[in-house]
């Protein structure tokens, strides 16, 4: 698997759009694994960042790739920022609740992504925008907040989400400020030199908490874990580095709030879950915020501000 760094603008933002929407298929698939194998979530990132890593060496030696260069600081450090983004969210839905871990979590990355966008690669957010940004929160609030169960905010699960939030920003930040100096890594490099730095992390704490699945669920814990891998990991993420390479930060953002649009969808399609009608009205304002934003970003050339 091999994408090229300079892509057009509009590939960019189907490549963000297709990770978004595989993002949102892994939260049934963790759900899954919490309830019937007794996998923790240190264990599940781990597992998760490890498997990722190995399905992508595998497709460079398939495809006779050239030998991986040393990782520089940067890609450490957004090796770091994904081990905050994945670990701290999953600790913040078993401490606070699906609903208000992803209200903060997705909702504090587009804020924490214009403001920095702002102060640090110059990129203006606009009035179009600020107003795209604002109408896709509103979904977002709007379909958590009518999905059922909404948890209890907890001081310690409000926390852990906000440094999710953080480390999703710092993420799609050093991604697009690379691109920008023209030092952007290929995206099949940056995503395997990410989860491993992902997996190194949190490995003593996943060997803390049990790594292994019962012995009695292997037959469901490998099948789910192989797909997280793959498909939300391995796939979305490259998806996710090239296009975050050529679209506005804040814009990415936005389009990532898609992930979960598409977990409503997973879970009326595969769970048998039935949409509210917060969960339809959330979700059309939001893909209008999105749809809106989207063709704003489409018209203008991928070094702009």
């Amino acid at each position: 698997m091999s994408i090229s760094p300079a892509l057009p603008v509009r590939r960019g933002l189907l490549y963000v759009t297709l990770a978004a929407t595989a993002w949102g298929t892994a939260g049934a698939a963790a759900s899954l694994l919490y309830d019937g194998t007794g996998l923790g979530p240190f264990a599940l990132t781990f597992w998760r960042s490890a498997g990722g890593c190995a399905l992508l060496l595998a497709g460079r030696a398939l495809l006779g790739a050239a030998p991986l260069r040393r990782p520089g600081g940067r890609t450490l450090a957004i090796g770091f920022g994904l081990t905050a983004f994945q670990t701290a969210y999953f600790m913040a839905v078993a401490a606070t609740g699906l609903a208000v871990a992803t209200v903060i979590t997705l909702g504090s990355g587009p804020v924490l992504i214009a403001l920095g966008g702002r102060l640090w690669t110059n990129e203006r957010l606009g009035r179009a925008g600020a107003w795209a940004v604002a109408a896709a929160l509103t979904g977002l609030v709007v379909i958590v907040s009518g999905g059922g169960d909404s948890g209890t905010v907890r001081p310690a699960g409000v926390a852990l989400a906000l440094v999710s939030g953080a480390g999703y920003a710092a993420v799609t930040l050093l991604t697009r400020h690379a691109a920008r100096r023209g030092r952007a890594e290929d995206p099949v490099s940056a995503s395997l030199w990410s989860f491993a730095v992902c997996a190194a992390a949190v490995l003593p704490f996943a060997l803390a908490e049990g790594p292994l699945p019962r012995h009695d669920t292997l037959t469901v814990a490998v099948p789910l874990l192989l797909y997280v891998a793959a498909v939300p990991t391995a796939l979305a993420y490259g998806l996710y580095f090239a296009g975050a390479a050529v679209v506005r930060s804040a814009t990415v953002s936005v389009i990532a709030l898609i992930e979960p649009v598409s977990a409503a969808v997973v879970a009326f399609a595969v769970l048998g879950e039935r949409p509210t009608p917060a969960t339809v009205l959330g979700t059309a304002i939001l893909l209008g915020a999105v749809a809106v934003l989207g063709a704003a970003e489409a018209r203008k050339p991928s070094g702009t501000g």
